[in-house]
């Protein structure tokens, strides 16, 4: 092609491009990140309303994500007691941010953390991957489909739209593989990542991110919804309680001394897994999802759920027990798991174990004692700890038996269900500590099922228990200092600095 040939460049319509600057305090450093994620969005979202009333671009619309940029030198050692805030050695480490009013709490307890260590200044700036439009309208705003054949031009011509070329998850993975001479990755996730997940929790929780507490129970039963909301709704009557506000789907916000929600809107219909949340200013307060059934939503959730960094999530929810010994309603803490889900096989290769966390284990069965009141030889004729195995097929009882039956007994599991070791999975994953206790409900291999008088009578007599032991658990993890139960099992040897 001959230079008079070669079509003309296309104009780009940007804010002023903002120059790096350097912090050595986290605070003002965030406070520099939400001055340049506020003005870049805003720019999106009133050049898209321009646009609808009729202006026609010259070229594209354009802003770009905050940066952050941390340069060392150095192969020194950090304190290696903590499982972040360390580099793996001399280099220039960044990462894109979105929503940094969101993660406040969390930027600023990254960044202090690696200036203590290295004493080395934080760059902010701005960086050369663009926001896509839809991702800049957030908090329930979106771009309205009934308006695109208004457009005078493709909606793509002239904004950026998301790119799944740049949310998957090599960093976690461990497979992103950087150009020699690239900045290597600073946090778990880039800022399309997050952006995605945060609009898909929106979608299948019905709550906003914002409300997201950072200890997470899983359940798979309505039931423990039920009690979990009956128990919130009271405390927030009372007004006596260390939990500040109650908040369902739909955004439904009940303040402590309130009988009823004063903000939100009540749904016709619940998503496909809602989400309730017990809320404390620091968000140490307790989040409760129910998943439903199988690996695909224990899965789908824990992917959206890990971008918010929660200090711990764990599964409390029902299985078949596989022993004669066990009995409806008795407790089995899960120290290893089957993972026999298929759902993370190409993420998290089978041959990678997932080891038990002590914190969560200690808290757990802690709880388990305190609630029941029982200890030693008389707890455990009630809990059981060993291996849990989680399928993907809900009705393996009507295929032959034999073969499960054998790799089940060859495994030592004492419980089967079909989320457990995905959440689990998933927590190592993502480097969030995990845990499960789970309840057995019925008895498959011993004649045992789950019928609706059997199972109603077990509800009724069991759930309420449940659900006090991992409240308790959750408040326990809350006591201790994140530093402790952020733990180093979870960390690779080439690991990003942020947690």
């Amino acid at each position: 092609m001959i230079a008079s040939e070669r079509p003309a460049p296309v104009f780009i319509d940007s804010p002023p491009r903002l120059p790096m600057t350097s912090f050595r305090d986290a605070e003002a450093a965030v406070d520099r990140l939400i001055e340049i994620y506020a003005r870049n969005t805003a720019f999106l979202r009133s050049s898209f309303e321009a646009v609808v009333q009729g202006a026609v671009p010259e070229g594209r619309i354009r802003a770009y994500y905050p940066l952050i940029r941390v340069s060392t030198d150095t192969h020194g050692r950090a304190d290696s007691r903590l499982s972040y805030g360390q580099f793996s050695g001399p280099g220039v480490y960044e990462t894109t941010v979105s929503r940094p009013e969101l993660f406040r709490t969390y930027l600023v307890d990254q960044l202090t953390v690696i200036i203590r260590n290295y004493d080395a200044p934080i760059e902010i700036g701005e960086s050369s991957l663009p926001i896509p439009l839809h991702f800049a309208f957030y908090e329930g705003a979106y771009v309205e489909g009934a308006l695109m054949d208004t457009l005078p031009r493709p909606l793509r011509d002239m904004f950026d739209v998301p790119d799944l070329a740049v949310t998957d998850d090599a960093i976690v993975n461990g497979t992103l593989d950087p150009k020699i001479g690239d900045p290597l990755p600073l946090a778990p996730f880039t800022a399309p990542r997050v952006d995605y997940s945060l609009h898909r929790l929106q979608h299948y929780t019905a709550t906003s991110p914002r409300f997201f507490q950072n200890f997470v129970l899983f359940t798979n039963y309505q039931f423990y919804v039920d009690e979990f909301a009956a128990r919130a709704r009271e405390m927030m009557a009372s007004g006596q309680s260390d939990y500040v506000a109650f908040v369902e789907p739909g955004n439904q916000v009940t303040p402590l001394g309130e009988a009823a929600p004063t903000e939100g809107e009540e749904l016709l219909r619940l998503p496909q897994m809602p989400a309730y949340h017990l809320v404390r200013d620091d968000h140490s307060g307790i989040t409760l999802v129910n998943i439903g059934v199988g690996p695909s939503n224990a899965k789908t959730i824990t992917d959206h759920v890990a971008v918010l960094r929660p200090h711990a999530w764990v599964m409390l929810g029902h299985c078949a027990g596989l022993r004669s010994s066990q009995a409806l309603g008795d407790y089995v803490l899960a120290h290893g798991y089957v993972r026999d889900d298929h759902v993370l096989d190409a993420d998290l290769p089978l041959w990678i174990p997932i080891p038990p966390l002590a914190e969560i284990q200690v808290a757990l069965e802690g709880s388990v004692a305190e609630v029941t009141g029982l200890k030693d030889l008389e707890l455990k004729r009630i809990m059981r700890t060993g291996t849990v195995a989680t399928i993907d097929n809900r009705n393996w009882e009507l295929r032959d038996q034999r073969e499960p039956v054998q790799r089940f007994s060859q495994s030592r599991a004492i419980g089967l269900d079909m989320e457990s070791a995905t959440i689990a999975a998933n927590g190592f994953r993502f480097r969030v500590p995990y845990g499960t206790l789970l309840c057995v409900s019925d008895k498959p291999l011993h004649g045992e099922l789950k019928l609706p008088g059997m199972a109603s009578a077990f509800y009724r007599r069991q759930v309420s228990q449940h659900l006090t032991i991992g409240i308790r658990a959750m408040e326990k993890l809350r006591d201790m200092a994140p530093e402790r139960l952020h733990s180093r099992k979870l960390r690779s040897f080439m690991e990003t600095a942020f947690q």
